[in-house]
């Protein structure tokens, strides 16, 4: 029997991402069918585990085939001069600058410029971070197992590149000397922390 694989996402650059990942294993994964109509999962957890944990375990009861597997992910920015933040809140942190309760996400160069202000005055030295991703796959409403990949680098003081999305263009790969955003799909798959989280499914994939 044919597996089948749903990312429960309609983020277009976590697609994208996903979906060079797998294709460096020769893996095609496709978008939950309809997921744009589906009801959106509150993410009421505190972690990235937890967040997956609850959209892959609600989206997958709407997968076509009841066999397949879906995948939902929690990912984000941890800085250590920030005490781990955004973290969880990535996503929608210039808008909680003003509102602390916001829950809708904030755009990208919102997010990128509340970054940069918290970070004014930290030295090079201490401008540290990671980029985290937590993939959960689950069938059916049961989650099956879960799978992390983080990615070490640091935050520039100004944007470069034009690929990527989200804060791609702060973060900077010491490994690779460039930012996330000046990577190509094939070098940002083998270092991100979406690669990395992956490709950790990907291998435990072939013993189910």
């Amino acid at each position: 029997m044919k597996r089948l694989i749903y990312l429960a996402t309609s983020n277009s650059g976590k697609l994208r991402d996903f979906a060079g990942a797998a294709a460096v294993y020769g893996i095609e994964l496709d978008a939950l069918p309809g997921f744009a109509s589906l009801p959106l999962v509150e993410e009421s957890g505190v972690t990235f585990d937890a967040n997956a944990r609850l959209k892959a375990e609600a989206y997958s009861r709407h997968a076509p085939e009841q066999h397949a597997i879906v995948l939902a992910d929690d990912s984000g920015l941890e800085v250590d001069a920030l005490g781990g933040a955004p973290g969880v809140a990535s996503a929608r942190y210039a808008a909680m600058a003003t509102d602390p309760g916001f829950t809708a996400n904030s755009g990208d160069a919102e997010n990128n410029a509340r970054l940069l202000r918290e970070l004014a005055t930290t030295p090079e030295a201490e401008r540290t971070a990671r980029f985290v991703c937590v993939i959960a796959a689950a069938r059916a409403g049961q989650i099956l197992a879960t799978f992390r990949g983080e990615a070490p680098g640091r935050i520039l003081t100004a944007p470069r590149g034009t690929r990527g999305f989200g804060y791609d263009p702060l973060f900077y790969s010491v490994r690779l000397k460039k930012t996330f955003a000046e990577l190509s799909p094939e070098e940002k798959a083998a270092v991100s922390h979406r690669g990395l989280a992956l490709a950790r499914f990907l291998d435990w994939s072939r013993s189910i």
